[in-house]
């Protein structure tokens, strides 16, 4: 199931010499674990609530290959011209299969809830 790495990155100013490093050679330590960007650098719209910072969207074929990339030697070396420019919060997720249907997971939600067989 594909996964995904997602950050929420909030820079301490403009982009310096480490932070472009950082990201000249973040895709050569993605590309063993068939890691690809999806959002990158592009601003966000925001709906509700506030969104200080960017929004860093990365794509893995699976949650044990973008586990493996973050624990990497390659990226583990790397990160650190990230993190002593900008703070952020960094998750990894799992993706839901192609024909998800958010209607079971409120079923699922409401029995656990409310007892099996319960209807409202």
């Amino acid at each position: 199931m594909t996964a995904y790495a997602i950050a929420h990155l909030r820079p301490d100013g403009p982009a310096n010499e480490e932070v472009l490093e950082y990201i000249e050679r973040i895709q050569s330590t993605m590309d063993p674990y068939g890691g690809r960007f999806l959002v990158h650098n592009t601003p966000v719209e925001v709906m509700e609530g506030g969104w200080p910072g960017a929004l860093v969207i990365l794509e893995f074929p699976a949650i044990e290959a973008a586990r493996t990339w973050f624990a990497s030697p390659a990226y583990q070396e790397l990160a650190p011209l990230r993190t002593r420019n900008m703070a952020g919060d960094v998750v990894l997720v799992d993706g839901v299969v192609r024909d998800y249907d958010p209607r079971s997971t409120a079923a699922a939600l409401r029995a656990e809830v409310l007892g099996p067989g319960a209807v409202v």
